[in-house]
């Protein structure tokens, strides 16, 4: 019997590292994973070394710089789109753009099934699945996050480490990062409790008030002739 084809939205983290295996073994299918570059600063190079070596048969990594910051990012701008007034949409603006390359990849591909990494108690899993049903409405769409038997992320490294997985986080930084041109977003352990003042090892590409300079600068940018 020939093996069902699942397209994986793949970053390369805990959560879709974990899920190259956890489906191959609960669908006994050929996995392929698919990585958008829109522009994170990990080397998303070796991902495809990473996912191979987890059991992918296959990994695409798509350079969507150029068109997630004509399409998207610049639009943004445009609009002054701030959450709350301060949160830029980083991860929000690329989840279409995301959910078209995976739906690109996979009718390429003739997959059955497309997975993606994103949670049932956030937006993002709306993002993508409305998206992905937009471009391909007869796509069956996996979310493994919302089913699977890990409870938490320290059971997923436990996983990882059972199968020889390659992780970079641990249980004591267990963080979850987005990172894009635009932005990046870090969640998970401690930052999960409000209650909580975020870790110094929580900060990515800024530091702790109590480690930033005394004195504060403002940095003013200007476009004169529209987009550069």
């Amino acid at each position: 019997m020939k093996k069902k084809k699942i397209v994986v939205a793949y970053s390369g983290g805990l959560d879709t590292s974990v899920m190259v295996k956890w489906l191959s073994q609960k669908y006994n299918a050929e996995i392929i994973t698919v990585t958008g570059n829109l522009g994170q600063k990990k080397d998303i190079e070796n991902l495809e070394d990473k996912a191979i070596k987890t059991g992918a048969s296959k990994a695409y990594i798509v350079d969507l710089q150029n068109e997630f910051i004509q399409d998207y990012v610049w639009k943004a701008l445009k609009a002054e789109a701030l959450y709350e007034g301060d949160y830029p949409l980083a991860t929000s603006i690329g989840r279409p753009l995301l959910a078209k390359l995976m739906v690109d990849i996979a009718q390429k591909e003739n997959a059955d099934m497309i997975a993606h990494g994103c949670t049932g108690k956030g937006n993002d899993q709306v993002r993508f699945e409305v998206g992905i049903k937009t471009l391909a409405p007869d796509m069956e769409i996996l979310a493994p996050l919302r089913t699977w038997e890990f409870k938490t992320r320290e059971e997923e490294i436990d996983y990882a480490m059972l199968h020889n997985i390659p992780i970079s986080i641990t249980k004591a930084k267990p963080y979850s990062i987005d990172e894009n041109l635009w932005g990046i977003a870090v969640e998970c352990g401690e930052l999960e409790d409000t209650m909580n003042a975020p870790p110094e090892d929580a900060y990515q590409i800024t530091k702790s008030p109590l480690k930033a300079k005394d004195k504060p600068q403002d940095v003013t940018i200007s476009f004169k002739e529209g987009i550069p």
